[in-house]
C-alpha cells in the first residue's frame, strides 16, 4: 500500500489561490485515475481537480470554503502497490518514522496555513485575507487599516494577490518613511476609495421570489461597477457591409465541415479581422497600471461565451494574430464548447489584452459594452441585417439589398482618444467590406 498526496495544481499565471467550494469525494470512497476529487474557485473559474492516481481518499486536509495555496497538499489518497520513495508507506522500521514525519508536517502546513500569518492582520465579517495576502502585507509593512482601505477584485471583494501588488507598486512612489506617513497615506486611500451610499432597502412581498445570486453572478457583477469606477468609458460606432462575408460563407460552409470537421460561423472570420486591426494599432492592445502604459506584445483576443446558467465568461485565444482562419474556428468552436459544458480551465481565461462581445447572438444590433479590467477596449458584434442601402459602382449608384451590421467599440478615455478609438474600429470595418468573396478554404 502507499499514501500519494493530492497537491493543489498550478492553474495558469497569476492564480496562486483557489477556494474549496466542495468535496466530491468523502474519506473511504474509492477514486479512480483522472476521477474529480473536489470542486475549487479562483478569481477567474470555477474547476475541479482530478486525482492522478486510483485508490481510496483516506483523509481530506482541508473543507469546504477553505482557501488552499497552489501547491498545497489536499488530500491524502491510498493506493494499492509497491511503496514509492516520496509517498508511500514502508514496513521497514527505520522509514516508517519518515513517513510519521512526513504526515505529521503535512498537518502542520495546513494548520500554519489555517493560522493567521500576521498578529496585525485579521479577517473579519466583511473582509477576508488570505494567508498570501497576509504574508506580503507583514512583509511590506502594510497594517490592518491601511489593508483595509484597498479596493478587493476578488471573490466578494476579496483582496487578491494582484490587488496588493499593485497597492504596493503605486505606493513605492510616495514618501513612506515614518509611521505617521504611513498613516497619512492611509488616510489619503480612504479618502480616494469610493464610498459606498446608502441604498433603500427592497421590500419583498409575500408574492415575490427571492433568488439568490451565484458566485459567479456575485464576482461578475463586482467587477462591472470596478470597471464603470475604473475607465472613462467612451464609444464609437459604424456600421459594416459584410454582403462579401455572407456570401462566401454561404458557399464554402458545407466544404469546410466536410474537410475540417468543424463549422464555419462568423465568429472566427471577425477575430481574425480584429487581430489584424490589433496589429495596426498597437496602442489598442494595451493595460494601465497607474499611470505606466504596458504595451503587450501578444495579441490574445478574450471572446465573451455565455455559460450554461446565463453568466458569461471570457475564454482567450492566444496569439490569435497568428492563426489562419483554419486554426481561429478550430479554437473558437473549442472554447465556445468547453464553456457550454463548465470545463474550461483556469488558464483559458488568463492572459487577454482585448475582448470581443457578440450582442448579435441575442438580436441586438448595437450594444455599449463594458471594458473587461485591465484592458483598454472592447469592441460589440450586432446582428447581420438584410437591409436596403445605397451601392457605389462605376456605372453610378443604386439602391441594392445587402447585408449589414453595426461595430460597437468601448475604450478607455484615460489613454486612448477619438481619433484612435475610431481609427481602429474603422480599421475592422475596412477588413470586414475587402473580404476576397474568391477565397480558399
Amino acid at each position: 500500500m502507499a499514501k500519494v498526496e493530492l497537491k493543489l495544481p498550478k492553474m495558469g499565471e497569476s492564480v496562486a489561490e483557489a477556494t474549496i467550494t466542495s468535496w466530491l469525494k468523502e474519506v473511504g470512497d474509492t477514486i479512480e485515475a483522472d476521477e474529480a476529487v473536489l470542486e475549487i474557485a479562483t478569481d477567474k473559474v470555477d474547476s475541479e481537480v482530478p486525482s492522478d492516481v486510483e485508490g481510496v481518499l483516506i483523509e481530506k486536509l482541508f473543507s469546504a470554503d477553505d482557501v488552499v495555496q497552489v501547491g498545497q497538499t489536499i488530500a491524502i489518497i491510498e493506493t494499492e502497490g509497491e511503496a514509492s520513495e516520496t509517498t508511500a508507506e514502508t514496513s521497514n522500521e527505520e522509514a516508517q518514522p519518515e513517513e510519521d514525519a512526513k504526515v505529521e508536517e503535512v498537518e502542520n502546513t495546513v494548520s500554519q496555513a489555517k493560522e493567521t500569518v500576521s498578529s496585525a492582520i485579521v479577517s473579519n465579517e466583511d473582509r477576508f485575507y488570505s494567508p498570501l495576502v497576509k504574508n506580503i502585507a507583514k512583509e511590506e509593512g502594510v497594517g490592518q487599516e491601511e489593508l483595509d482601505a484597498i479596493l478587493g477584485t476578488g471573490k466578494d471583494g476579496r483582496v487578491t494577490k494582484n490587488d496588493i501588488l499593485n497597492y504596493l507598486s503605486s505606493r513605492s512612489s510616495k514618501p513612506t518613511a515614518s509611521v505617521q506617513g504611513q498613516q497619512s497615506e492611509v488616510k489619503e486611500v480612504a479618502k480616494s476609495t469610493p464610498v459606498k451610499s446608502e441604498v433603500a432597502p427592497v421590500v419583498a412581498s409575500g408574492e415575490d421570489e427571492i433568488i439568490e445570486m451565484s458566485r459567479m453572478g456575485k464576482l461578475i457583477a463586482h467587477h462591472m461597477v470596478e470597471s464603470v469606477q475604473t475607465s472613462a468609458h467612451v464609444q464609437s460606432f459604424i456600421e459594416a457591409d459584410v454582403t462579401n462575408i455572407w456570401n462566401w460563407r454561404k458557399k464554402v460552409k458545407d466544404a469546410f465541415y466536410k474537410r475540417e470537421g468543424e463549422n464555419l460561423t462568423f465568429t472566427p472570420i471577425f477575430m481574425e479581422a480584429i487581430a489584424k486591426a490589433l496589429r495596426d494599432f498597437p496602442l489598442m492592445n494595451i493595460s494601465l497600471q497607474g499611470d505606466t502604459i504596458i504595451k503587450k506584445k501578444n495579441i490574445n483576443l478574450g471572446m465573451a461565451a455565455a455559460l450554461p446558467d446565463g453568466n458569461l465568461i471570457v475564454p482567450v485565444i492566444k496569439n490569435a494574430d497568428q492563426l489562419n482562419l483554419v486554426g481561429m474556428t478550430k479554437k473558437v468552436n473549442d472554447l465556445a464548447n468547453r464553456a457550454r459544458q463548465n470545463k474550461l480551465k483556469p488558464d483559458d481565461i488568463q492572459g487577454g489584452t482585448y475582448t470581443v462581445t457578440n450582442v448579435g447572438t441575442f438580436g441586438s444590433i448595437m450594444g455599449t459594452p463594458i471594458i473587461n479590467q485591465p484592458q483598454v477596449g472592447i469592441l460589440a458584434l450586432g446582428a447581420i441585417r438584410k437591409v436596403p442601402a445605397v451601392v457605389e459602382t462605376p456605372e453610378g449608384d443604386f439602391i441594392g439589398i445587402r447585408y449589414r451590421m453595426f461595430l460597437s467599440h468601448s475604450y478607455d478615455h484615460r489613454v486612448v482618444n477619438g481619433a484612435l478609438g475610431g481609427q481602429f474600429v474603422k480599421a475592422v470595418k475596412d477588413y470586414l467590406e475587402a473580404w476576397d468573396s474568391n477565397r480558399e478554404i
